[in-house]
């Protein structure tokens, strides 16, 4: 079987507001390869403004190409084709044999994961999988001889596409999932005849291909929406000298919440990025953990003076908390001085975020961008990630998760928190 004439088509996404365009490294990496070739940055960010409108329509991926139809502003539609050369079949060769001599890169791609060591091992054996500079070409109705506006939104859209499947990559370059899998299948050493030897375990792709003939896996147990409530503390008796039952039910309380969040990030049921789970707190970080977690009056109180702060200033650190943990309350404690290649890359971020006529003034201090007259700030973690903050009632309040993007977090930042 091959899979020359393989194409897969993507629906049209909806405007993506308030999130940003590649989560992954290998969409990042896609999005790298536009914009650093491209020798117009104006219509690269003519393509980011489009991609977010939601302008771009339904994407077909197929061997070396990429297609969509693009509207401008004014509803005029382009035809847009991103070309990316397919490997040659002594490359794929060399690829198969790489991937088939480790199990780990079948199961990661399976699991529609491109670890960079699966990469680095590609390009160790002569295969490069990601674009580099100018590998993305260009074709547009509009005429345009380099990448314009149209493409640019397509590119944008494919590393959404890219962030939820490398396999559509995998397709660019030659080869569709099943005849990859099915290439791989037949390059796996044959299990031993002797019913007795285990000692190499399963092959990946074994399992994955008798996955129709081997009984059903039971069924998950159902999810439980919330947490579990702990067992009721004994309150006839009178407590032990310095034991409060009411700040111990709500430890156990908390708990349980902390331990369902866990759980729930583990299994992707929710949002990760609190830092909490490989980062020890400090006793005032702690305290507004704690406090995120609905704490009973008195326990609040103790809780606000354990943080170091008054009860307005701790909702504002637990509003915090709960858009990014630890490293959101270090946005929101500390301001810190930006060193200078940092600066020159936060710089050159906020320049491409807009056009020249829809840039919004910005009065910097330290690692904050206020923008002039409207109420609103960013924020630069030493993460990279921008975090949008508006004033409200004489303080800046966090308003939303980070994002790499200074465009979103500022429209996160400006959206009417009433209507949230």
């Amino acid at each position: 079987m091959t899979d020359r004439d393989e194409e897969r088509t993507f629906g049209a996404l909806p405007p993506t507001r308030g999130r940003s365009f590649a989560q992954t490294w290998w969409g990042r990496a896609w999005l790298r390869a536009l914009e650093d070739a491209a020798l117009d940055s104006g219509q690269v960010k003519t393509g980011r403004r489009l991609a977010r409108a939601g302008a771009v329509g339904a994407v077909s991926v197929r061997p070396g190409r990429v297609t969509a139809v693009v509207e401008d502003r004014d509803g005029t539609a382009h035809r847009a084709d991103v070309l990316l050369h397919e490997l040659s079949q002594e490359h794929w060769d060399l690829f198969l044999d790489m991937a088939a001599e480790r199990s780990g890169h079948v199961a990661a791609l399976l699991d529609r994961d491109m670890p960079p060591h699966l990469v680095e091992d590609a390009a160790a054996a002569g295969v490069e999988l990601l674009p580099g500079l100018g590998d993305l070409d260009a074709e547009c109705e509009c005429g345009a001889w380099d990448h314009c506006g149209h493409t640019a939104a397509l590119c944008y859209q494919v590393a959404l596409l890219l962030d939820e499947d490398p396999f559509v990559l995998l397709l660019l370059r030659g080869r569709g999932e099943h005849a990859l899998l099915e290439a791989l299948q037949g390059r796996v050493a044959q299990p031993s005849d002797d019913p007795g030897d285990t000692e190499g375990g399963l092959d990946a792709l074994e399992a994955y291909a008798a996955g129709d003939i081997l009984p059903p896996l039971p069924v998950d147990p159902e999810w439980p929406e919330q947490p579990g409530t702990p067992p009721s503390l004994e309150t006839e008796g009178t407590p032990a000298a310095g034991v409060d039952p009411i700040a111990l039910e709500f430890i156990a309380r908390a708990a349980a919440q902390e331990a369902h969040l866990l759980l729930a990030e583990a299994l992707g049921r929710a949002p990760g990025g609190r830092g909490t789970a490989s980062e020890a707190l400090s006793l005032v970080q702690d305290a507004v953990r704690l406090a995120a977690c609905d704490p009973p009056e008195g326990v609040a109180e103790r809780l606000a003076g354990g943080s170091c702060r008054g009860r307005e200033e701790l909702a504002l650190a637990v509003r915090a908390w709960r858009y990014g943990g630890v490293s959101a309350l270090l946005v929101l404690d500390d301001a810190w001085d930006v060193e200078a290649e940092f600066l020159s890359r936060a710089r050159a971020a906020l320049h491409t975020a807009w056009d020249e006529d829809e840039r919004p003034r910005m009065r910097a201090d330290r690692n904050r961008w206020t923008a002039v007259g409207r109420g609103t700030q960013l924020r630069l973690g030493r993460d990279g990630g921008w975090w949008p903050y508006r004033k409200e009632r004489g303080h800046w309040a966090p308003a939303g998760p980070a994002t790499s993007d200074p465009a979103t977090a500022l429209a996160i930042a400006e959206e009417d928190p009433t209507t949230g």
